[in-house]
């Protein structure tokens, strides 16, 4: 019983975390429409087999019901960790992108040889757009059609300007391109240095709050070896404090990362 619970409700949530918003670009939904068909039911998997295993190790249902929930929800949790940590390194590589694309305006090269040099010689995380971007124009020769296709693969704020800004100079020409190529990289530089000093500052209050949230499911896995203690949670009232605490502990940590998060940057030029 606790394993099917365990399974639906991992099932449920991770249709709730992965459902695609109505207001998503369609191209979009066309992308990834098997991707969260995928995770739930690698999730659901995880959550069952989580749940077997800690009903038969605790002897108490509603124990593996809540640790096949969190079993289930683990991929698109870490997903969705790995999928921040990206943006924060492309975030980080933009000042240097920047840079060296100022840097070869200013040595005389074309600004399509400028923008595909960063296909090889760009920051790591950044290679794969412009090396996609190489290829489209290669293929079609139109900089500008080239550049809004990059502007999509990137998706990102900064990434926005850099693109209208070579689109400007090269639709109407731009003798200071370099120039403001370069006080962009500083403003960028600026605002992730102060950032970075939001997030150093918060990063305890997190810390802290997931340890909160942790232990006492952690002491309730040291206590699984006393059959008696452990066995009380199979009563209806340890089953109604197991529910409780489990959905105290969640709204608790959403709560506060949500308090916690700082604003993502708007794509006004999208």
């Amino acid at each position: 019983m606790g394993a099917l619970i365990g399974f639906t409700a991992g099932v449920g949530l991770l249709l709730i975390l992965t459902a695609d918003s109505s207001q998503a670009p369609a191209r979009r939904r066309t992308r990834s429409r098997n991707v969260p068909w995928a995770w739930i039911g690698v999730g659901a998997l995880i959550g069952l087999i989580g749940a077997l295993v800690v009903t038969a190790v605790t002897g108490v249902p509603a124990i593996g019901a809540i640790a096949g929930l969190a079993g289930a929800v683990a991929p698109m949790t870490i997903t969705q960790s790995v999928e921040r940590r990206r943006r924060r390194e492309q975030a980080q590589a933009w000042p240097d992108a920047v840079d060296q694309l100022a840097s070869a305006v200013r040595a005389g090269m074309s600004l399509p040889e400028s923008v595909i040099s960063l296909a090889e010689h760009g920051p790591e995380p950044l290679r794969e757009p412009f090396a996609a971007f190489a290829r489209d124009y290669q293929s079609s020769g139109r900089f500008v059609e080239s550049l809004e296709l990059l502007k999509e693969r990137l998706a990102d704020p900064t990434g926005d300007r850099v693109v209208e800004a070579l689109r400007l100079a090269r639709e109407v020409g731009g003798g200071d391109l370099g120039r403001m190529l370069r006080s962009l990289a500083g403003y960028i530089r600026d605002d992730q240095r102060t950032r970075g000093e939001l997030e150093a500052r918060q990063s305890w209050t997190v810390s802290g709050a997931r340890l909160a949230v942790a232990a006492p499911w952690l002491v309730l896995v040291f206590m699984s070896g006393q059959r008696e203690v452990i066995g009380r949670f199979g009563e209806p009232t340890g089953v109604v404090v197991l529910v409780g605490g489990a959905v105290s502990c969640l709204v608790a940590y959403r709560l506060m990362l949500r308090a916690g998060r700082l604003p993502l940057e708007d794509r006004v030029l999208a």
